[in-house]
């Protein structure tokens, strides 16, 4: 097989690793060969009002942060189709300001974010094929899902109100539906983030989120080269939160618009460039971002 046609993509965009319930990724449900390992380094930059907890509506934000994150993945078969888990730990390191319910807060901290592990599962049209096999495959109508829990281990103080890490569970089930008409794909896809309690907000407080409902919609170029493109839009929408027992008027609708590159180096390695802005924000997360992953791949065969 042509090194250019193993340029695989995998779910694992740099921010994915930080912004909770606002990732943004292209080319999730799609295909690779049985065995496959994918080491995945990246760094990026973010400003704006990025906050690692949706549950936080900062205002007038003015936050600088420098990114990284270390990752994992294989493909797995699973009753026939292809699937494959992840493991993404993030760090960061970020500073600035910004106002909290007419309060204004600052932050200079660094640390791990928390951790997370995704199992993504192909239901219809993407089989389990070996390298080989691959070679004849053709990206058609695919069906699949992913189930993504994030550990809340990561860097947190309940005395501050930013923090890198969010002290509580979440989990993302996810639906989507991709189709191929040559070099072009279109994918659909749709999202909830469920979360757990954080008994310890601010000072002590419990708070409590409803979900986070997220669509997205991608559109992808693929060049013979090995080389694609891809443009996404995507909208997030729900979250309210109840602070010690208080509802509070924090409902969430952000839409943000992303360009997602990628560029074969050779049969085993691949860097990816990603571009993301916010184009509306009614409450929550409202930044720029731009990142750049290294992705490494060996087994299977290759």
């Amino acid at each position: 097989m042509p090194a250019t046609r193993l340029v695989f993509s995998l779910p694992l965009m740099l921010l994915a690793g930080f912004t909770q319930a606002q990732e943004i990724e292209p080319r999730t449900y799609s295909n690779a060969p049985i065995g496959v390992n994918f080491l995945i380094v990246g760094a990026g930059y973010s400003k704006g009002g990025i906050s690692f907890d949706p549950a936080v509506p900062l205002t007038n934000a003015k936050i600088k942060t420098d990114l990284g994150v270390l990752a994992y993945a294989r493909v797995l078969e699973i009753g026939g189709q292809s699937a494959k888990f992840d493991f993404i730990l993030p760090y960061a390191s970020l500073n600035g300001t910004a106002d909290y319910q007419g309060q204004a807060v600052t932050r200079d901290v660094s640390g791990f974010g928390d951790p997370k592990l995704r199992l993504s599962m192909n239901f219809y049209g993407a089989p389990a094929l070996t390298l080989d096999q691959f070679a004849g495959y053709r990206h058609d109508l695919v069906i699949g899902g992913s189930l993504q829990i994030s550990l809340p281990t990561g860097q947190y103080d309940r005395e501050r109100l930013v923090n890198i890490g969010t002290n509580r569970w979440y989990i993302k089930p996810e639906l989507g539906i991709s189709k191929g008409w040559g070099p072009w794909t279109l994918e659909l896809s749709g999202s909830a983030t469920l979360f757990g309690d954080n008994n310890d907000f601010y000072g002590g407080k419990r708070r409590e989120q409803n979900p986070i409902y997220g669509a997205q919609a991608h559109l992808v170029y693929a060049f013979n080269s090995g080389v694609w493109v891809a443009m996404t839009a995507a909208h997030f929408a729900g979250g309210r939160t109840t602070l010690d027992g208080v509802r509070g008027n924090d409902l969430q609708q952000n839409s943000r618009f992303a360009a997602t590159l990628a560029l074969p180096i050779d049969r085993r390695n691949s860097i990816k460039v990603h571009a993301s802005s916010g184009v509306y924000t009614r409450t929550g997360t409202d930044f720029d971002t731009i990142s750049i992953a290294w992705q490494h791949r060996w087994g299977g065969g290759l």
